[in-house]
């Protein structure tokens, strides 16, 4: 495989979804083994499910958070954190909401899901960062319960950071997708949007996606190996 000149590129997008964070240990949602499997989404993770048993969800939320906490980013993810470090034409666009990517010292990251890190009160309308375990408070100081802050079946997504996500693709000439299944919308849109601006598409994950033909290049490996190949010669 041919590693990639970043002087050839004046932006690089990489795109991230379940697959990636899979390699970590963290449980993908889709697909056999997946947290679907196991769990029914309209019990655990929309807004209905939340206002009819609040602490039910928050409960489901806290075994995710606990399975996330004793993973560690590998090695895909600290060659994004040391590309992004020493050049600074590297975007980076996830799907995940498990924090691994700030875990690996990444910046400026688009959460299009949001995270399993923050929790917000919608009567106070406020955001609290919440890294652990456990959650320090399931309730407010204002006595509502608080809501995890990610994006849940049915919802919408921020626009402002879906706006910056569709700007940032439409900008960059490398498109790297890692690990994402193109089956969530409008995540999904990211990539033809980048490919109809031009950029070239690098496509990393174990299996044909429904964009795979998208991509002007198809790397079947897990991301770690993938991406160090690519980028041998820059970190």
């Amino acid at each position: 495989m041919n590693s990639i000149n970043l002087s050839d590129y004046a932006q690089i997008v990489f795109f991230t979804g379940a697959g990636m964070s899979a390699e970590s240990g963290i449980p993908t949602y889709r697909g056999e083994g997946g947290i679907w499997e196991e769990y029914n989404f309209e019990e655990v993770a929309c807004e209905a499910a939340f206002q009819n048993d609040p602490q039910k969800v928050l409960e489901f939320h806290e075994i995710r958070r606990e399975k996330a906490f004793t993973c560690t980013p590998h090695t895909g993810y600290k060659i994004i954190s040391n590309l992004q470090k020493n050049h600074n034409n590297v975007s980076i666009i996830t799907q995940n909401i498990d924090g691994m990517h700030q875990l690996s010292g990444n910046i400026n990251v688009m959460e299009l899901h949001g995270s399993i890190w923050r929790l917000r009160c919608l009567c106070e309308r406020v955001v609290i960062n919440d890294r652990g375990r456990k959650y320090k408070n399931m309730k407010c100081d204002c006595g509502a319960w608080l809501r995890p802050d990610i994006v849940w079946f049915g919802d919408h997504l921020d626009s402002s950071i879906i706006q910056q996500a569709f700007e940032t693709s439409g900008e960059g000439d490398l498109f790297i997708s890692i690990g994402t299944s193109g089956e969530v919308w409008p995540a999904a849109r990211i990539p033809k949007f980048a490919r109809e601006n031009g950029a070239y598409m690098i496509e990393i994950n174990l299996e044909d996606t429904v964009s795979t033909h998208l991509f002007d290049k198809k790397i079947y490996k897990p991301s770690s190996t993938a991406l160090t190949e690519l980028f041998s010669e820059n970190y």
